[in-house]
């Protein structure tokens, strides 16, 4: 499962808490507006035709758009596994082919019967689309296949969670971020909380960009796995790098009102390594000469961890204390 960051907070006298508006109107509110639209896209081209070569390029725009916000696992994306049904990734035990190929081989009617919802995770979101539309064994359906339907379904389905995971943050989440500390508000008890759980949430994206988009496919020196590299059928993995860095990036310009000269350093500096890398699929990291480019990226990744801890969490008034677990 995804690295997981134990992060035990120290609240200082720190001057006033700073970002928590910035983030909700400049970075969070934005990119679930950009992802319910592109899902809503998404849906909309399936409609009109579910094959796969239709289908891909409103499937890439809703997964570029899906990077945006993916780090934003606190509160809509956490609640009722939304964010688990958009990405189920890792998959350590292969859930996703399995469910698919049972789903086709079986032509299963939950595709056709308005209660997609229901099937397992494994079987909803960007990653069983995925198969479908790029995956040898599936990609090639005809119009008026079982496979088309299913590819149908999944898009819906993708849409639905767009909108309420959207919808949840204008109506509800936002609100509560903004209340931290107030009468009623049970989920932040104080200002620096809501301030804290962003914080996290920078923190942890950083650490899952490391241990996981990266260091999955890295693997071991002498047993490099690049086929367990994200979204590597749909020729993203390394694409999936720069756009997580890039929201990444915005989050922490919105949370801190100070200047953040070495976290922007940090950024820019992992940034160019990643778009100078042209190996969308980490085939490399097999190759010992190729895989030190890998590394080099995963250290500057690293970085950046250091980076935000050192100019940021002192903005806000808090230190993180890491304890991060294995991500396999």
């Amino acid at each position: 499962m995804r690295s997981l960051l134990t992060a035990t907070f120290l609240l200082t006298a720190a001057p006033a808490l700073a970002g928590v508006e910035e983030v909700i109107q400049d970075h969070a509110l934005p990119g679930t507006a950009r992802f319910a639209s592109a899902t809503a896209a998404l849906d909309a081209a399936a409609q009109a035709d579910c094959t796969d070569a239709a289908l891909r390029p409103a499937y890439q725009e809703a997964f570029d758009a899906w990077l945006g916000i993916a780090h934003l696992t606190l509160g809509p994306l956490e609640e009722d596994g939304r964010g688990l049904a958009i990405a189920f990734w890792p998959d350590t035990r292969g859930m996703v082919g399995r469910s698919v190929a049972r789903m086709v081989a079986e032509e299963d009617p939950i595709a056709t019967s308005g209660d997609y919802a229901e099937v397992s995770i494994a079987a909803r979101g960007l990653f069983a689309l995925e198969r479908l539309l790029y995956d040898d064994d599936f990609a090639g359906y005809e119009a008026d296949s079982y496979s088309c339907a299913l590819a149908r379904a999944m898009a819906a389905d993708l849409a639905e969670l767009g909108r309420e995971v959207d919808t949840a943050w204008r109506e509800d989440f936002a609100a509560t971020l903004r209340s931290a500390g107030e009468a009623g508000n049970d989920r932040f008890l104080s200002p620096r909380e809501a301030s804290q759980a962003l914080y996290t949430a920078l923190a942890t994206g950083l650490d899952f960009v490391a241990d996981q988009r990266l260091g999955r496919p890295m693997g071991r020196f002498d047993s490099p796995k690049p086929q367990v590299a994200e979204a590597r059928r749909s020729g993203r993995s390394l694409r999936n790098v720069v756009l997580s860095l890039e929201a990444l990036h915005g989050l922490a310009d919105t949370l801190s009102d100070a200047p953040t000269p070495k976290t922007d350093a940090a950024f820019d500096r992992a940034l160019s390594a990643a778009r100078a890398l042209e190996d969308p699929v980490f085939a490399g990291v097999a190759d010992p000469i190729s895989r030190i480019r890998v590394e080099a990226l995963q250290n500057d990744v690293r970085a950046i961890s250091e980076a935000v801890g050192a100019e940021i969490a002192p903005a806000l008034g808090v230190s993180v204390g890491f304890n991060s677990a294995d991500g396999d």
